[in-house]
């Protein structure tokens, strides 16, 4: 396989045309170098060829030092070298100097100033111990330079950086490179090699240099701040003495318009007196009509009060009536009970007497059939015990009636007292749910006033909670928002919870709680309502300040003291009195108006309810034990009621077992008397029909009783239904009767409103009477004689303003804005604010107007221009800084487009020995991994990390990846040190092959330096070999 790959390269280029194809470059390659002290040489001279030279020699023969004395004659540091940190270092020990001169080629057009140097250039690089120095020479041996710089100069004409390893790779660089297998370090030869390193670089410091610049540019325009701020100070100056020039003006039109100010203002308090007259006489016929009002009122409420004790008159009459009624019907319906039950147990004892009967005949008839047996059986014995037993039953029946009579009597008791046992249990049912209602009502406060502890406007004296509740009014229920997008959103909010009577206030919460100046509070040692309310919040004390007035609403204890305040003292700010004990007064246009205040309790703003709900636990734990103590009762009366209904059970039950009990002794009785008989009579025949006769007479009783039976029967339902229809009638009367009480109740409930409204108007009547005579009559008299006082005032007043100037000039001072609006004292207090404004800016800016115009426009020039040259400065900048970017675009296109070629080229020199591979670059990670796919690999599966091959594989394929480094760079020379190393004979042949293929197509001066077999390659025009001699034991 390696023979098939070495035949498929020599076809690529024949052996007789690869080293004649290209043309020769001159300028820039090594000629000569030669070699005094320096490192192992002590005298070392060798000639280069113009294209491939291979230095051949055994290790330590200073092969190596050929390159290192390139890279120092070049400009480079000791340390980079990887021989030495200084360069005194590389002396060759025992001596104490060194020289290294070198020839380079300067011919064709890339010739560096052949003018001076001729067709060669030489560089002299001398070391010593305390010093070292450099010296350019033209071709003739003449110094031209000695200075770092012209050397520099010449090495970036000829582009030579020996510091990048595709110029010249050492043997240390050359075994890192092969052996590495660190991504990032292949990055930096790459980043190196390609020049992007060097590319890079530049375009940072640039970019730091326009940074800097930028900064200066600012400095330079924050210079001119300190001219810019005179400058303004000049024309705010110019400005003041503008505003002083109109000031003086407007002191003139200020004193005329103060002249005629007073008589305006006079001509406003006439108007506003004539006003105030014409307003208090039109509250007379408003206040008869209040008094003419109250008066029909009056009249109305009483006919209503007399209507209405007329009503509840006739309805306590007919109470009465039906309480009579009822009263008289509860006894014959008990009768018609104790009636219905009595025919009951008639009838019940009737059917059982008729059956006894019914069995007492069928014995008749069967004893009929055995009288003659029985007759001849009897004995006197017999006749005897008979007549015993007859005594004996007899007795039993006396005392069997004597117990039933009895039995009945108890049973109608019994009746008696279950019914009024009910009626009792009905009305301690009624009382109990009363006092359960009222335990409920007063619960239910209890929890409203336990939600109301959790308030946060609370007051300190809970004797004032409900006066104050009445005096913040609705406010309490209102919601307070920051912006109208809150006001939105809350009353949508509310009409989705069905909520349509919402008061909804806009108020900036940024505003700091308003702090009220004492000569606007009311003058009175009584407190306020804003005195007593706390809160945290101080946007609600400013709402109820700004539209509550609670500064403005006095608080006092009673309706006395109240009236002192509000009208008599009457003090300045004051708006309405609270009085505590629940009355509202005001002073308004001259009418004393006292309103009553409506609901109790301790309110929403009590600091405590403890009290409150203490007293009300007190009440609903009076209701509950009342209401218990009747569910007592009730259960007693209960059990009671039911020890009645048992013993009228048993009462029952044992007088119907005595009612049989008496009839069967009576039918006994009856038999033994006719058993008697029958004994005492002397033929069987006769006791035979007399039998029969018996039998006979008690067929006839018999039917008689059934007879009974079935009208006992008949009386029985019509008392049932007497029972029924009396028991119907009652409960009907009883319903009735309760009505008609909760109608009184009623009646009186408005009867007695109506006298308070009475007692109301009554109040409301005198009040306005008092305020007519008092009050509205003197305020008229007062107001007319104000009136003619200001009308000669305003006489006065005129004749003194015509003669500082005409009224029609007053017209004309139309550049003082507001002055219509203000008062006297506003105007001649702005008159004299405006004079020592005047007076002020005079004596600050005493310099001429005209002189500072010039200062001004002088400072002004001199300014515009600098910000004119800073200006361009920074134009030319942001110039520098955009042709930066696009550079910075470039060189980022350029690395991807390298990036690029670097694979495509790497590729293309590995498929010369049948391998394939991909070179992955990553700018960001700055890592670059190589993958290699060989050709005996069956798995095709690529190797990412080179230390996986062998050490050939491994040489070639990073050779591979050099070349193409090196195709992508330009130097007129490139120097590479043991650049075969690890790899085998094959391998070795087709490097040598592709190295050499390669330089000659490139054109440029190659240096191989390698101990190594190179018989492979054949000397040619193109192909130099040196040997070096073999190193000194």
């Amino acid at each position: 396989m390696e023979e098939g790959m070495g035949e498929s390269m020599t076809r690529v280029c024949p052996p007789n045309l690869r080293y004649e194809q290209q043309p020769q470059h001159t300028a820039g390659t090594i000629k000569k170098i030669r070699l005094e002290n320096f490192m192992c040489h002590e005298n070392f001279e060798m000639e280069f060829g113009n294209a491939v030279n291979f230095v051949l020699g055994q290790n330590g023969s200073g092969k190596s030092a050929i390159l290192t004395a390139l890279c120092v004659a070049f400009g480079s540091r000791a340390k980079k070298t990887d021989r030495a940190n200084h360069l005194k270092d590389l002396i060759k020990k025992g001596c104490s100097n060194a020289v290294i001169h070198v020839e380079i080629q300067n011919e064709g057009e890339d010739a560096f100033k052949p003018e001076i140097y001729g067709d060669v250039i030489i560089v002299e690089r001398r070391i010593s111990v305390s010093a070292n120095s450099i010296i350019l020479k033209d071709h003739q041996g003449k110094r031209v330079g000695y200075r770092i710089a012209d050397l520099r100069e010449m090495v970036e004409h000829f582009n030579i950086d020996v510091d990048n390893p595709c110029v010249i790779m050492s043997q240390d660089k050359s075994r890192e490179f092969l052996h590495s297998g660190n991504d990032k370090d292949k990055f930096k030869f790459f980043y190196k090699a390609t020049l992007l390193q060097q590319v890079n670089d530049l375009l940072e410091n640039i970019s730091k240099e326009i940074g800097v610049a930028h900064g200066i540019v600012k400095d330079l325009e924050g210079s001119i701040k300190p001219v810019e701020k005179e400058l303004k100070e000049l024309q705010d100056k110019i400005k003041a003495m503008e505003h002083i020039e109109q000031m003086s003006v407007d002191i003139q039109k200020l004193k005329k318009k103060l002249a005629w100010s007073w008589v305006y203002d006079v001509d406003k308090n006439l108007q506003a007196q004539s006003a105030k007259i014409d307003k208090l006489k039109s509250r007379i016929p408003a206040c008869q009509a209040k008094i003419d009002q109250q008066l029909n009122d009056i009249v109305r409420l009483k006919e209503g009060i007399s209507e209405k004790k007329d009503a509840i008159a006739i309805m306590m009459e007919e109470y009465t009536q039906l309480n009579q009624i009822i009263t008289d019907q509860n006894q014959p319906l008990s009768l018609a009970r104790k009636e219905a039950l009595e025919l009951e147990h008639d009838c019940n004892s009737k059917t059982s007497k008729v059956q006894k009967m019914l069995q007492r005949l069928k014995k008749l008839e069967q004893e009929v059939q055995d009288l003659h047996e029985q007759h001849v059986k009897n004995t006197q014995a017999e006749k005897s015990d008979l007549e015993e037993k007859l005594k004996g039953l007899q007795h039993e029946v006396h005392t069997a009636e004597l117990d039933w009579g009895r039995l009945k009597e108890e049973e109608t008791k019994l009746m008696n007292n279950i019914n009024l046992q009910n009626e009792e249990i009905k009305t301690i049912v009624y009382k109990i749910r009363g006092h359960e209602n009222n335990c409920n009502e007063i619960s239910k406060q209890i929890r409203e006033y336990e939600q109301k502890q959790g308030n946060k406007n609370l007051l300190d004296a809970k004797k004032w909670a409900a006066t104050v509740e009445h005096a913040i009014g609705g406010l309490l229920n209102s919601f307070i928002v920051t912006d109208h997008k809150d006001f939105l959103l809350l009353k949508q909010l509310a009409k989705e919870a069905n909520y349509r009577n919402l008061q909804i206030i806009i108020y900036d919460f940024s505003i700091p709680r308003l702090k009220i100046p004492q000569h606007m509070l009311p003058e009175t040692n009584h407190p306020s309502t804003l005195s007593l309310l706390q809160s945290e919040n101080h946007t609600v004390i400013n709402v109820l300040v700004d539209l509550g007035n609670v500064e403005r609403q006095v608080l006092v204890k009673d309706y006395d003291t109240g009236k002192v305040v509000a009208f008599n003292q009457r003090p300045r700010n004051l708006k309405e009195i609270y009085t505590a004990d629940g009355k509202k007064m005001f002073y308004r246009g001259g009418v004393e108006t006292t309103l009553p205040l409506k609901g109790k309790g301790p309110g929403r703003l009590c600091s405590s309810f403890e009290d409150y709900i203490k007293d009300l636990r007190s009440k609903a734990s009076d209701e509950q034990n009342a209401a218990n103590e009747g569910k007592s009762r009730k259960r007693q009366a209960e059990i009671k009621l039911r020890e009645l209904e048992s013993n009228l059970t048993s009462v029952k039950r044992h007088c119907e077992n005595v009612g049989r009990s008496l009839s069967s002794k009576k039918l006994a009785l009856e038999e033994a008397m006719h058993q008697h008989a029958a004994e005492n009579s002397s033929i069987p025949s006769s006791s035979v029909e007399e039998l029969d006769v018996e039998i006979t007479e008690f067929k006839k009783k018999l039917e008689e009783e059934q007879i009974l039976l079935e009208a006992l029967r008949q009386r029985k339902d019509e008392a049932s239904g007497k029972a029924k229809d009396l028991k119907v009638k009652f409960d009907k009367l009883r319903g009735s009767a309760e009505d008609k009480f909760t109608v009184i109740e009623k009646a009186g409930n408005q009867c007695r409103k109506i006298e308070s409204e009475l007692e109301l108007a009554e109040q409301g009547k005198a009040h306005y009477e008092n305020l007519m005579e008092n009050k509205v009559l003197p305020a008229i008299k007062k107001a007319e004689e104000e009136y003619q006082e200001l009308t000669k005032m305003r006489e006065e007043y005129a004749k003194k303003a015509s003669i500082i100037c005409p009224e029609n000039e007053i017209n004309d001072c139309d550049s003082l804005e507001g002055c219509d609006m203000k008062t006297p004292d506003q105007i001649s207090a702005e008159l004299k604010e405006l004079s020592q404004k005047v007076e002020h800016e005079c004596r600050r800016h005493s310099e001429p107007i005209a002189d500072l115009r010039m200062l001004y426009e002088k400072k002004q020039r001199k300014i515009m221009k600098r910000q004119k040259v800073y200006k361009a400065l920074r134009q030319k900048l942001d110039a520098c800084q955009r042709a930066l970017e696009i550079r910075g675009k470039k060189f980022k296109s350029n690395a991807t487009r390298l990036k690029q070629q670097l694979s495509w080229k790497f590729n293309d020199h590995l498929r010369k020995k049948g391998i394939s591979g991909l070179i992955k670059v990553n700018y960001e990670e700055n890592t670059l991994s190589i993958e290699v796919q060989m050709p005996q690999d069956a798995s095709n599966r690529a190797v990412r990390d080179t230390r996986g091959l062998s050490g050939g594989e491994r040489s070639f394929s990073t050779l591979c990846f050099a070349l193409a480094l090196h195709e992508m760079s330009e130097s007129p020379f490139r120097a590479m040190d043991e650049f075969d190393v690890f790899m085998d004979a094959v391998s070795r042949k087709i490097s040598l092959e592709t190295l050499v293929d390669f330089c000659v197509a490139q054109g440029s001066q190659w240096l191989f330096i390698t101990p190594h077999d190179t018989s492979t390659v054949k000397p040619g025009p193109k192909v130099k070999k040196m040997q070096m001699l073999a190193p000194r034991s």
